[in-house]
C-alpha cells in the first residue's frame, strides 16, 4: 500500500461534533496595529534572511550567495537536515526579538522541533551570537559560508540542536521534553520567560500531554513563565497530525480544559501583525497574573495564555515538484528536493526557490543589513542566543553539615528517614536554589521529613498553594525528570527521588540530558552545572505492599552506559554512608548522580568518621566482621547494596560459627565505579588498589543489589578478576513475599554466600576442604527448612534480621 496520497496541500481538518459556541473561548484580537510599517519591513526581512540561510545550510556547499547560476556541484553530497519546521521557528524567533525590544525582558527559547537547527543557527548567526561565542562565525561572507557549507558534517553544527548551540537548554534529538524542560526552567526565576515552542508531531507524544499540566506547579509570585505556542503545520514524517486533524473547536476545548486562554494565529496574508499582536497580548496576561500574585491577590487558576501557531508544513518550498506536494504536504519535513545534487528538475527548482528569497538585498559584503540587524535586542545579555541563564547561572548550593543527623552505630535507622531530615535543612538553607521533583512517593519513599517545613507545591490545590513549597509532585516521571533538567540547566540543583522500579520509565531522557552534558562539557564557554542527582529507593529487596511488577534494579545499567567523566553510582550500605552521599552528590557538578538505598530500618555499622572516610575510598574493609581485621584472608565476601550487603555480614557471622578455621575477609562497596579496570573511569581503582582490597588470587564471592552483567562489565579488564570472582545479583525472581524470601528466589541469602565462600575458601584451606561436603549440604537444609516456613506461616523466622554478632 503506498503512503499517505494527498489531494491538496495543507488539508483542513474535518469538522467536529462539538457546538459552535466553544469558538466564544478563544481570543480575539485587533491585529491590525500591532507593526509599525518600519517594524513590518523589518521582521518580514529578518525572516526571509533566516530562511534563506536555513535553506541555504540543508542544500548548499559552495555558492552560498549565488554570485553564479547555481550548479550540481554547489549542491552538497549529502543531503542533511530538516525544513519543514525552519519557516515557524525563524517567525518566531524574529517575533521575540521585537517583544524583547519592547519590554526589556529576560527570555529563553526552548525548541520542541529540536530538528530545525538551520532555523536557530541563521537567527543566532545574524544576531551575532555564533560569532560571540565561535569568532569563525563572523559576520561576513567568510563567516557565512562556513556555516552554510558545514552544516551537518564533521566540522560544522550537528542536525539537531545540542549543547553547542547558544541560547540552546534542552537537547533536541527526541521529541517529548521541551515543555517539561521549560517550566523548570521558570522555577525560582521571577523576572524570565520561556518561550516554548511545541510541534504538533511532538504534542502527540505522552510527556507532552502531561506538560500542559505544568503551570499547576508555577507559583506567579515566586516564579517566571512559560509561553508556549503549538506549532502547528500538519504534518509529521509521512502522514499528518492528530492536532492537524482537529478542527478549532476541539483545540478550544482541549487548552481550555488544561487552563489556557487559546490565541489562533493563522493569518497567513498578514502573519507578522498576527503574532506580533498575539505576542504582545501573551505578555500583558502574563505580567496580569504575576503582578496580582505579587500584590498577595493572586488569580485562584488563572487562565495562562497559549498560542497556536497555524502555518504550512514547509512554507516558501516549490510548491511542487515531480508531481508531488511539497509545501504544505509531509515531504517538506526532511529535505524538500533530496535529490537536487543530480536532478536537473529538482535542481532547478531548488534555484528558484532560494532566488525568492533575493537574498543579496538583505546582505551587505555578508554582513545583514540595518534592516535586518534592527529587531535584534540591543543589549547582548538580552539576546536569546546569550542570555546567562542558559550557559552560566549555576549557583553552588549551601549544603548542611550532616554530621549532626548521623545515627549512632550499632542501632538500626532508615537511611531515607534521616536523608529526609537532612534535605529538610537543604531546602531552608536554599530557599530559592534547590527544588525536589517526586512522582507522588516521598511519604511513602519515607522522606516525608524534608515537609516539615516547606510543603509541596501545587497551585490548583488550595491546601498548597502560595506556600514557597519546594518539592513538586506529578505522578508523571517524564515531567519530573523535564522539569529538573530545566531547573539545572539554569543554575540550580535539584533532586528526584523515586521508587526503584520506575526511574526506567526515563531512562532515555536520562541519556538525552546526559548527551546534552557531555556535549556542554567539551563546549568551552558552557559554564559548570549543578550535576542532575537520582534516589532510588523502595527497592526490590523490600516491596512489602508490592511485588514482581516493582522489582526493577535495570536504571543503574543505564547510568552505567554513560560516559565515564558523568556516571556515578553508589549504593550506601547504612544511613550514615547515605548522609556522607547525599551531601556530596548535592555538592558536585557536571555529573548524574546515581544513589541506591533502602527506606526500612536497616543496621547502622559505620560512626559518622568512618562513614565520610568509607565513602572517600569507595570500598573498604568491614574488619569488625572480618576475621583477623581481614588479615590473609581464605575468601573475600564483597557486599554491594544496603540488603545483600547485610547477607553478606549474616553469612560471615554465620561461618564464623560453623567453621572457625575459615579465614574470611568482608569488604564492602559502596562506589560501584571503584571495579571498573584501571583507567576506565575516575574512580576506578589501581591495579594495587584492587588487590589489597580483593588479594591478588584468593576467591572473591560478590552480592550485588542489580543485575550481574553490571558488574560483570565493570570487572572486564581486571586481570585475573573473572576466573576467581562468583557474583550473584537479582535474578528477575519476585512477587508480594517477605523479605528474606526475596532473598532466597535470587541466591542471594546468607545461606547461597556462605556455600559459595566454603566452595571459594576451600581451594586454598585444606581444613575447609575437609569439611566442605557437610557443612553445605547442612546449609542447604537450613536453607529449605527457612523456605518452608515462610510458605507455613507468611512471615521470615523470627530473628532473621537481628543485627549479627562477632563475639
Amino acid at each position: 500500500m503506498p503512503g499517505e496520497m494527498l489531494d491538496k496541500p495543507n488539508p483542513p481538518p474535518d469538522p467536529s461534533q462539538l457546538p459552535d459556541d466553544l469558538l466564544s473561548l478563544a481570543v480575539k484580537l485587533d491585529t491590525k496595529s500591532a507593526l509599525s510599517e518600519k517594524e513590518l519591513d523589518a521582521v518580514k526581512k529578518f525572516r526571509r534572511c533566516a530562511d534563506y540561510i536555513a535553506a541555504s545550510m540543508i542544500f548548499l556547499c559552495d555558492n552560498i550567495l549565488l554570485k553564479q547560476p547555481l550548479k550540481h556541484e554547489h549542491v552538497k553530497s549529502r543531503l542533511l537536515g530538516h525544513w519543514g519546521t525552519c519557516p515557524g521557528l525563524n517567525l518566531v524567533y524574529a517575533h521575540l526579538n521585537l517583544l524583547i525590544q519592547k519590554y526589556n525582558m529576560d527570555m529563553i527559547f526552548v525548541v520542541g522541533p529540536g530538528h530545525g537547527a538551520p532555523a536557530i543557527l541563521a537567527s543566532l548567526w545574524i544576531e551575532g551570537s555564533l560569532e560571540h561565542f565561535y569568532p569563525e562565525y563572523s559576520l561576513d561572507n567568510a563567516g557565512l559560508s562556513k556555516l552554510i557549507a558545514g552544516f551537518s558534517t564533521p566540522s560544522g553544527f550537528p542536525s539537531h540542536i545540542n549543547a553547542e548551540v547558544p541560547g540552546s537548554i534542552h537537547e533536541g534529538g527526541e521529541l517529548g521534553y521541551a515543555l517539561s524542560v521549560a517550566f523548570g526552567a521558570v522555577m525560582d526565576k521571577p523576572d524570565l520567560i520561556v518561550t516554548c515552542v511545541i510541534g504538533d508531531g511532538e504534542a502527540e507524544s505522552g510527556p507532552t500531554a502531561t506538560a500542559w499540566h505544568g503551570y499547576k506547579y508555577i507559583d506567579p509570585k515566586e516564579s517566571g513563565a512559560v509561553l508556549p505556542i503549538l506549532h502547528l503545520n500538519g504534518f509529521k514524517i509521512s502522514e499528518r497530525t492528530i492536532f492537524g486533524c482537529m478542527d478549532d473547536k476541539e483545540i478550544v476545548a482541549l487548552f481550555s480544559g488544561y487552563g489556557y486562554q487559546v490565541r489562533f494565529v493563522e493569518d497567513l496574508e498578514n502573519i507578522d501583525l498576527d503574532l506580533a499582536a498575539s505576542m504582545d497580548w501573551a505578555y500583558s496576561e502574563i505580567r496580569k497574573i504575576q503582578e496580582a500574585a505579587r500584590e498577595d491577590k493572586p488569580i485562584v487558576k488563572p487562565r495562562w495564555p497559549v498560542l497556536v501557531l497555524r502555518t504550512p508544513k514547509g512554507w516558501g518550498a516549490p510548491k511542487s515538484c515531480g508531481g508531488e506536494f511539497i509545501e504544505g504536504s509531509f515531504h517538506s519535513h526532511q529535505v524538500p528536493l533530496p535529490k537536487a545534487k543530480t536532478d536537473p528538475e529538482q535542481l532547478e527548482a531548488l534555484r528558484n526557490w532560494l532566488a525568492e528569497y533575493r537574498i543579496s538585498e538583505l546582505l551587505s559584503n555578508g554582513k545583514p543589513i540595518p534592516e535586518v540587524a534592527s529587531i535584534v535586542p540591543k543589549g547582548p545579555h538580552k539576546r536569546l542566543g546569550q542570555i546567562p541563564d542558559s550557559y552560566a547561572s549555576y549557583t553552588p548550593p549551601n549544603i548542611p553539615d550532616w554530621k549532626p543527623l548521623a545515627a549512632e552505630k550499632g542501632t538500626e535507622e532508615s537511611s531515607m528517614k534521616v536523608v529526609g531530615s537532612f534535605l529538610d535543612q537543604t531546602t531552608q538553607k536554599n530557599p530559592n536554589t534547590f527544588r525536589i521533583f517526586s512522582p507522588d512517593e516521598l511519604v511513602s519513599n519515607k522522606l516525608d521529613a524534608v515537609l516539615n517545613r516547606t510543603g509541596r507545591n501545587f497551585q490548583w490545590d488550595k491546601y498548597s498553594r502560595a506556600q514557597g513549597g519546594r518539592v513538586i509532585e506529578i505522578l508523571s516521571e517524564h515531567t519530573c525528570q523535564g522539569m529538573l533538567q530545566g531547573y539545572t540547566l539554569t543554575g540550580r540543583v535539584g533532586l528526584f527521588p523515586s521508587y526503584e522500579s520506575f526511574l526506567g520509565i526515563i531512562h532515555t531522557m536520562m541519556v538525552q540530558y546526559s548527551k546534552f552534558m557531555k556535549m556542554a562539557f567539551e563546549t568551552k564557554w558552557r559554564m559548570d552545572l549543578g550535576s542532575i542527582n537520582y534516589l532510588e529507593t523502595s527497592t526490590w529487596t523490600r516491596q512489602e505492599h508490592n511485588g514482581f511488577s516493582h522489582q526493577n534494579p535495570s536504571f543503574i545499567g543505564a547510568v552505567l552506559n554513560l560516559k565515564a567523566k558523568s556516571a556515578r553510582v553508589y549504593l550506601p550500605p547504612d544511613a550514615n554512608c547515605f548522609l556522607s552521599t547525599m551531601a556530596h552528590c548535592l555538592r558536585s557538578k557536571n555529573y548524574v548522580n546515581l544513589m541506591v538505598g533502602s527506606k526500612q530500618p536497616t543496621p547502622v555499622w559505620l560512626s559518622a568518621e568512618e562513614a565520610d572516610a568509607h565513602c572517600r575510598a569507595g570500598a573498604s574493609i568491614f574488619k569488625f566482621c572480618s576475621t583477623d581485621s581481614g588479615l590473609d584472608p581464605d575468601v573475600v565476601l564483597v557486599g554491594i547494596g544496603c540488603e545483600v550487603t547485610f547477607e553478606v555480614i549474616a553469612a560471615a557471622a554465620l561461618l564464623r560459627r560453623l567453621v572457625l578455621s575459615l579465614r574470611v575477609r568482608v569488604v564492602n562497596v559502596t562506589d560501584l565505579m571503584v571495579l571498573g579496570a584501571e583507567g576506565t573511569h575516575p574512580h576506578a581503582m589501581t591495579r594495587e588498589g584492587f588487590h589489597s582490597l580483593f588479594t591478588e588470587e584468593k576467591g572473591i564471592v560478590m552480592n550485588y543489589h542489580g543485575y550481574v552483567n553490571d558488574v560483570k562489565g565493570l570487572l572486564f579488564g581486571r586481570p585475573g578478576a573473572a576466573e576467581r570472582i562468583t557474583i550473584e545479583g537479582y535474578r528477575e525472581e519476585g512477587s508480594t513475599t517477605t523479605p528474606f524470601d526475596m532473598m532466597l528466589r535470587n541466591n542471594m541469602s546468607r545461606y547461597h554466600v556462605a556455600i559459595h565462600a566454603l566452595r571459594a575458601g576451600s581451594l586454598s584451606n585444606r581444613t575447609v576442604r575437609l569439611d566442605q561436603h557437610q557443612l553445605i549440604s547442612g546449609l542447604e537444609h537450613d536453607m529449605k527448612k527457612c523456605s518452608g516456613y515462610i510458605i507455613a506461616h507468611g512471615k521470615d523466622p523470627e530473628g532473621t534480621y537481628d543485627i549479627p554478632s562477632f563475639e
